[in-house]
C-alpha cells in the first residue's frame, strides 16, 4: 500500500482526479469511500462537482455523489484515533481540568506568574485583584488551546514533559518564563482520566505500522484528502501510518508546480526551524516566495514520508518557453500572472513589453474606496456590469469573500436581494444587484439565533450598571419585542417616557449599592417606573403625586396597558440579572440564562429552531463543565469568556454554493474555482488577520516548519484566490478615509501583488489605471460617466461606472445645485429655489402662522409652504447622575417650577418635586442649584401675580386687513377685564418673546382693544449681572395697528415665495444699530455678530447655523452674501441698501422708534 501525492494548479483537475479515482469501485461493494476535506465549504463545491462525473452517463452530467463520507483531516485523524465523538484532550473539554488544575496550584512556587496574573498574589489592591480574578476562565481556555496545540503540532514537546523534563521539544529548554508550563501541564494529567495525547498517539501509528487497526475502526481500503495547504505534523504521522496498510491519496493544489520540481531537493531533510528554512531562496516568483510559505513547508513536511509523486494535468514547459504547443497564449492579465506564477518565471523586460494588454482588459480590478459601505456599493455595481457583459456568467459563478463577515453582513444585505422591497423589477427604478439572490455563509451563531444574542446580553448587563440605552435596546430586539407586544410606536413611547422620568442607570438602590451609591435612588429604572405607573394610576385626578413619587403627567387611559408591559419586562429582567448574580456553577448558570432568555423572549413557530439550538448550547457547555472535573465555579466574567467562545463563527455548508451569489469568510482553501472571485475587505491592519503573538506560546518562540501561522494562512489564502479567479479577479480594500478623505494604503500582501501585476504585462496608456480610486460618494459625476478633464476616468471611454438609478438621481440634482449657485448675482436662496415660487392665493391667515413666520421665517416658509419638517437631531441623552447641568436642562427645571407656581403650587413643594424627579444632582449641589433656580422663579412669579387679577381668559380675533384679508386666531392669558395680555417664561428675554408680544398687541388693537397692552416677564441681564426683566407693549391707536399688520402680513406673503435672510436676532440688533447711528455698514457689522457663529473659549452659535437656514441659504452663509438687493417694490426705507436692511427695519422701526415699547427690571 501507498501514500500518494496528487498535485495540480487548478482544483478542478484535482477533483476529476479524484472522480477518476472513485469511479473505480472498492473491493467491498458496501464500503463508503472516506474523503477528508479543509473546510465545509470545499465538501459542497466537491460533491457538487464529483455528482457530474461518478454515474453519469456518456456526455452527461447527470450523476450522483453517493456512498462519500466527507471528513476533515482533524476528524479523520480523530476516527483513527479513537476520539471521534468524546476526546478529552479537545480544547473546549480540556478547559476544565486546566481551570481546576490552576485553582489547585496557584499556592505552589512554580506558579507565582500565574497567581499574580489571576489576582491570587502580589502587590495589588483589592479591586485590581478582583478584576485579574476574572480572568480564571478565560486564561485556562487559552492555556488548554496552547496544550492541544503542542499535542497536535510538536507531539515531543508534552511528551518530554510528561516524563518531568522542561525541554521545548527541539532539543532545547524552555525560557525561564514559561518554566510553569510543564508543572501545569503534569498536574492536568493527574486530573484527566485519559491516556495522555502523546502516548495515545503513539500507540496508534506504532499499531497502525504493524499492522493492525485500532479497535472500531473502520476505514476502507482507500482514503483521500483533498485540497489541503496545511497538515499539522501528528496527522502526517497518521496519514502516514495509514498509508502503509492501504491506499492514501493526497490531492494537493499547487499554484506552482514548477516551483514544487524546484525544492524537491531542497526540502529533503523534512522540517526545520522556520528561521533556517532556505526554501524561500530557491523560488524565483515574488508572489510564491511572500504568499506561498504554507504551500512550502507541507512539501517540507511530506518530504520524511514515502509519498509517491503523481502530478496530474498537462506537463508544463520549461520557464520562459512560452505556451505549450496546442495551448492558447494568455491574453488577460490575470492569465499571464496565473501563467508566470505557475512556472515559477519572472518575465523579462523583453516579455513584458511583448505582453500588450487589451484597453478594456478588467481581469483584475483593484478598488479603492471609502470605507466598508462604499466597498460594497462598488463591489455591487462590479459584479452587475460582468454580469451584463458577460450572458453566460451566473449567481453561482461568483464567490465574494471577506476578512470578517458579521460586519459586512449588514452592508451585504442592504446592497443586494432586495428586490421585494424596492421593488426593482417591476418599476425598473431600483439597482439591478437588488435582483440577485444573496447567500451568507459562516455566520456567527449570535448574529443567526437572536436567543443567543439575548443570553449573551443578558450576561453583559448583569456585569454592567444597566443603563437606559441598554435596556431600551434590548426591548427592541425582535424577540423581546414579540414577547411583549411592542411595535415601533410603543417603543417610541417608552423612550419618551424613559426620558421624561429621568431615568440614568441602575435597577433600583440595592442594585446601586453594588458602586456604593445605594443612598441615592433616584433615575434607576425602580424610580422611574413608580413615576409612570403613578401617572397611569393618578390619571384623571387633580393629585399631582403619591408620597415621593410624582407622577408623569403624559400618560392617558390607553397608556395604561403599555405602561404595565414595560413595568413587567423590567421586572423579569431584574429576577434574571438576580438570578445570575447569584449563579456560581456552570449548571446554575446554564440554568438561569436559559429562564432568562425564554422569560423575556418567544419565537414563532417557524423559528422554534432557535430555543433548540440555545438548549444545545448551553447544554454543551454544562456537559463539558462536568465532564472529568470538579473546578465548575464560575464568575461573571468567565462566563462572559464562555459565552463568547461558543457564540464565535463556525464553517458550515448549508449557505455555500447554493445556486446563489455566495459571500462568506476567508477561510483556508475556501478559493474553491469561480469564474469571478472578489475579495473585499482587504484594509491595511485587517489583512492578514493581526494577531498578537500569544507570549504563553511556546512554540512562536522557535517555530518549525509547519507550525500554524495565522498571517501566513491568510497570505496563502491571497495566492490560492489568484490562481482559483477563472475570468476575474476583482479586490477592493479601504485607499480613503471615510471622514478626512486621506489616502490609506492597500495591506502589505495586497502591495506585493499590485508590484507583481505592474510586472507582468504591459498596460495600454489610455488604459484606466490598476487601482482605481473611487469618489467617496456614489453620485459623483466620476461614478456617472462625467469625469473632469484631468482626472482618471473609472471606465475605458468614460463609462458610466454605476448601475444605481438613485445614484444617477442623486447626481442630476447635485449638478443642478452647482449649476445655480455659480452665477454670483443670485440670490443665495437660490441655493434652494432656482426661481421664486408663484404668491399664495389670497385667504384668511392664522395669527399663529404669522408669528411662527417672524420668529422664523426660514423655517416657515419650509413648513408652510413646502409642507417640509426639518428632522429635530436628538441629542444623547445623558446616563450618568445629573451632577453638572446644562443651560438646557437647568431651563427645564425652571420652566417647570414656574409652571407649576404660576398654577398654585408652592414654591418649596415644587423644588421638592424636582427632587424626587432626579432632575437635580443630589445633596448640597442640589440644594444650591434650586436655590438658583427658585429666586428667578420666585421673583418671575412676584411680577407676573402683580399684573394679573382675577382667572386668565382668552379672546378670539377676526381682524379685516387693509388688503380685504382677514386675520384670525385667539390670544390667551387676558387679565384685566380683557385688557392686559401677560406671558410668563423662564426664557431669556429677547428679540423673538419682544416680537411676538408686539404682535399680540397689535392684533388686539385691531380688533378694536385700543387700550389692550402686551406683559412679557422673564430673565433680562442687567449688564453682567442676571436678573429679572418685564417688556410692556402697547397700547397701541387701531388704525396704526391695521396699517403695521399689513406691512407685517405683505413680508409674510413675499416670505412665502422664497425664504427671507431675516434671523430675528440678528434683525433686531442690526435695526437698533441703524436706529442709533443711521450707519448700514455698521448696522450691518454689528449684526454679523449675532449672525455668525463663533468657536473657541467663548463659543457661541448663530442664527447662520440654524438648521432652517443652512437648508434654504447653505451652510456658513455670510450676512454679507445673503442680505441681497432691495426690489423696486421694496425699498421702504431711505438710506439703507440690502434687502435684509429693509426687512428688518420695517419689522422692528415701529417698536424702537417709538414709546410703545418699554423696559423695566423687577
Amino acid at each position: 500500500m501507498t501514500l500518494f501525492v496528487h498535485r495540480a494548479v487548478s482544483t478542478s483537475v484535482l477533483a476529476d482526479g479524484l472522480a477518476e479515482l472513485l469511479s473505480r469501485p472498492l473491493e467491498d461493494p458496501f464500503a463508503q469511500e472516506v474523503v477528508a476535506v479543509p473546510a465545509k465549504g470545499v465538501e459542497r463545491w466537491l460533491a457538487q462537482r464529483l455528482s457530474h462525473r461518478l454515474g453519469a452517463g456518456a456526455g452527461r452530467g447527470d450523476g450522483v455523489c453517493a456512498g462519500v463520507r466527507f471528513l476533515n483531516p482533524h476528524s479523520l485523524v480523530s476516527l483513527v484515533l479513537g476520539i471521534e465523538r468524546d476526546d478529552p484532550w479537545h480544547p473546549e473539554q480540556l478547559a476544565w481540568p486546566v481551570l481546576q488544575a490552576i485553582d489547585e496550584s496557584l499556592q505552589e512556587g512554580w506558579a507565582t506568574a500565574l497567581a499574580t496574573h489571576l489576582g491570587a498574589a502580589g502587590e495589588a489592591d483589592e479591586t485590581e485583584r478582583g478584576l485579574r480574578r476574572g480572568r480564571r476562565y478565560a486564561v485556562a481556555r487559552r492555556l488548554a488551546g496552547l496544550f492541544s496545540s503542542y499535542a497536535v503540532q510538536r507531539p515531543a514537546l508534552v511528551a518530554d514533559w510528561r516524563a518531568g523534563g522542561t525541554g521545548d521539544g527541539l532539543g532545547g529548554t524552555l525560557p525561564e518564563d514559561l518554566a510553569w508550563q510543564p508543572h501545569l501541564w503534569r498536574a492536568v494529567l493527574e486530573i484527566v482520566d485519559a491516556t495522555p495525547p502523546d502516548v495515545r498517539h503513539e500507540q496508534v501509528v506504532a499499531g497502525l505500522r504493524s499492522g493492525g487497526d485500532p479497535e472500531g475502526l473502520d476505514l476502507p481500503g482507500r482514503l483521500s484528502l483533498f485540497g489541503h495547504t496545511r497538515i499539522a505534523a501528528s496527522e502526517i504521522e497518521v496519514i502516514a501510518a495509514l498509508g502503509e496498510q492501504r491506499d492514501v491519496h493526497l490531492w494537493l493544489p499547487q499554484a506552482s508546480p514548477a516551483a514544487w520540481d524546484t525544492l524537491a531537493g531542497v526540502v529533503a531533510d523534512g522540517p526545520v526551524l522556520r528561521a533556517d528554512d532556505p526554501s524561500v531562496d530557491h523560488v524565483n516568483h515574488p508572489l510564491l516566495a511572500s504568499l506561498g510559505r504554507d504551500a512550502r513547508e507541507l512539501q517540507r513536511s511530506l518530504a520524511l514520508t514515502d509519498a509517491r509523486d503523481a502530478r496530474l494535468g498537462a506537463l508544463l514547459p520549461a520557464p520562459g518557453a512560452g505556451p505549450a504547443p496546442g495551448d492558447a497564449a494568455p491574453g488577460s492579465l490575470l492569465q499571464w500572472l496565473q501563467y508566470d506564477v505557475a512556472r515559477d518565471h519572472v518575465p523579462t523586460a523583453a516579455e513584458i513589453a511583448g505582453r500588450v494588454l487589451a484597453v478594456d482588459d478588467d481581469s483584475v480590478q483593484v478598488h479603492a474606496c471609502h470605507g466598508h459601505g462604499r466597498q460594497v456599493q462598488v463591489l455591487r455595481d462590479v459584479l452587475s456590469a460582468l454580469l451584463q457583459d458577460n450572458p453566460d456568467l451566473e449567481p453561482r459563478d461568483i464567490l465574494v469573500m471577506c476578512p470578517d463577515i458579521d460586519a459586512y453582513a449588514p452592508l451585504v444585505h442592504a446592497g443586494f436581494g432586495l428586490g421585494e422591497v424596492v421593488r426593482a423589477e417591476e418599476s425598473g427604478d431600483g439597482h439591478p444587484a437588488h435582483r440577485l439572490r444573496v447567500m451568507l455563509a459562516d455566520r456567527a451563531p449570535r448574529h443567526t439565533n437572536p436567543l443567543l444574542a439575548l443570553a449573551a446580553r443578558l450576561v453583559e448587563l448583569a456585569g454592567g450598571r444597566l443603563t437606559a440605552s441598554e435596556v431600551l435596546d434590548l426591548a427592541r430586539s425582535e424577540p423581546v419585542r414579540r414577547r411583549f407586544g411592542l411595535d415601533d410606536d410603543s417603543l417610541d413611547r417608552i423612550a419618551g417616557w424613559v426620558e421624561e422620568v429621568a431615568v440614568r442607570w441602575g435597577l433600583d438602590a440595592d442594585h446601586r449599592a453594588t458602586y456604593d451609591l445605594g443612598k441615592f435612588p433616584q433615575n434607576t429604572w425602580r424610580t422611574g417606573l413608580d413615576r409612570v405607573l403613578t401617572g397611569a394610576a393618578l390619571d384623571g385626578s387633580d393629585l399631582t403625586h403619591l408620597g415621593q413619587t410624582v407622577a408623569l403627567d403624559d400618560l392617558d387611559s390607553g397608556d395604561i396597558d403599555l405602561a404595565g408591559r414595560l413595568a413587567e419586562l423590567v421586572e423579569r429582567l431584574g429576577s434574571t440579572l438576580h438570578a445570575l448574580h447569584g449563579c456560581r456553577q456552570a449548571g446554575e448558570w446554564s440554568r438561569a440564562l436559559r429562564a432568562g432568555v425564554l422569560g423575556l423572549a418567544t419565537t414563532t413557530a417557524a423559528d422554534a429552531w432557535q430555543v433548540t439550538q440555545l438548549d444545545r448550547e448551553l447544554a454543551r457547555i454544562e456537559a463539558s463543565a462536568r465532564r472529568g472535573t470538579t473546578s465548575t465555579e464560575l464568575a461573571l466574567s468567565d462566563v462572559r469568556a464562555l459565552l463568547e467562545e461558543h457564540l464565535t463563527g463556525r464553517a458550515t455548508r448549508t449557505s455555500f454554493r447554493t445556486g446563489t451569489l455566495t459571500v462568506c469568510t476567508l477561510v483556508p482553501m475556501r478559493s474553491v474555482p469561480h469564474k469571478v472571485v472578489a475579495l473585499i475587505g482587504m484594509d491595511d491592519g485587517i489583512f492578514p488577520r493581526t494577531t498578537t503573538p500569544d507570549g504563553d506560546d511556546a512554540l512562536a518562540r522557535n517555530p518549525v516548519t509547519g507550525e500554524r501561522d495565522s498571517r501566513a494562512e491568510d497570505r496563502q489564502l491571497l495566492l490560492d484566490a489568484v490562481m482559483a479567479a477563472g475570468q476575474t479577479l476583482v479586490i477592493t480594500y479601504t485607499g480613503a478615509d471615510e471622514h478626512s478623505g486621506s489616502e490609506r494604503p492597500p495591506a502589505v500582501p495586497l502591495g506585493e501583488l499590485l508590484d507583481a501585476l505592474a510586472e507582468t504585462a504591459q498596460r495600454p496608456t489610455d488604459a484606466p489605471p490598476l487601482v482605481r480610486r473611487h469618489p467617496l460618494q456614489p453620485y459623483d459625476v466620476r461614478n456617472l460617466g462625467a469625469t473632469a478633464p484631468g482626472e482618471p476616468a473609472l471606465l475605458p471611454g468614460d463609462e458610466p461606472f454605476s448601475f444605481d438609478p438613485a445614484a444617477l438621481a442623486g447626481g442630476r440634482a447635485h449638478q443642478a445645485r452647482h449649476a445655480v449657485l455659480e452665477p454670483v448675482s443670485e440670490p443665495v436662496s437660490a441655493a434652494l429655489l432656482p426661481e421664486p415660487l408663484p404668491p399664495l392665493p389670497p385667504g384668511d391667515l392664522a395669527l399663529e402662522d404669522l408669528q411662527r413666520f417672524l420668529a422664523q421665517p426660514a423655517q416657515a416658509f419650509l413648513r408652510q409652504r413646502l409642507g417640509l419638517l426639518l428632522p429635530d437631531e436628538p441629542e444623547e441623552p445623558s446616563e450618568g447622575i445629573p451632577i453638572d447641568l446644562d443651560g438646557l436642562e437647568k431651563w427645564q427645571i425652571g420652566d417647570r417650577m414656574l409652571r407649576a407656581v404660576l398654577a398654585g403650587t408652592p414654591l418649596e413643594l415644587a423644588q421638592q418635586h424636582e427632587r424626587w424627579r432626579g432632575s437635580v444632582p443630589p445633596g448640597e449641589l442640589g440644594r444650591q442649584l434650586l436655590d438658583d433656580i427658585s429666586g428667578n422663579v420666585r421673583d418671575i412669579h412676584r411680577a407676573s401675580l402683580a399684573l394679573r387679577d382675577g382667572p386668565g381668559s382668552s379672546i378670539d380675533i377676526d381682524v379685516q386687513l387693509p388688503d380685504g384679508r382677514r386675520l384670525i386666531g385667539t390670544v390667551a392669558g387676558l387679565y384685566e377685564a380683557g385688557s392686559c395680555v401677560v406671558t410668563s417664561t423662564y426664557s431669556s428675554i429677547k428679540a423673538k418673546q419682544r416680537l411676538r408680544s408686539w404682535v399680540t398687541v397689535l392684533a388686539l388693537a385691531a380688533a378694536g382693544h385700543e387700550d389692550a397692552t402686551s406683559h412679557v416677564v422673564g430673565q433680562l441681564r442687567r449688564g453682567r449681572k442676571p436678573g429679572v426683566g418685564h417688556y410692556t407693549h402697547g397700547p397701541v391707536d387701531r388704525d396704526i395697528a391695521l396699517t403695521l399688520l399689513g406691512q407685517l402680513v405683505d413680508l409674510y406673503d413675499r416670505g412665502m415665495t422664497s425664504p427671507l435672510p431675516l434671523g430675528v436676532q440678528t434683525a433686531c440688533t442690526f435695526a437698533e444699530s441703524f436706529h442709533g447711528s443711521g450707519d448700514e455698514r455698521g448696522a450691518l457689522y454689528d449684526a454679523e455678530k449675532q449672525w455668525k457663529s463663533s468657536t473657541g473659549a467663548f463659543s457661541f452659535t448663530g442664527e447662520q447655523d440654524n438648521p432652517a437656514f443652512v437648508r434654504v441659504l447653505g451652510a456658513g452663509a455670510r450676512l454679507a452674501d445673503v442680505a441681497g438687493t432691495p426690489a423696486g417694490d421694496e425699498v421702504w426705507t431711505k438710506g439703507l441698501t440690502t434687502r435684509f436692511g429693509q426687512f428688518a427695519f420695517r419689522v422692528w422701526q415701529p417698536l424702537i422708534a417709538t414709546d410703545v415699547e418699554r423696559r423695566e427690571w423687577v
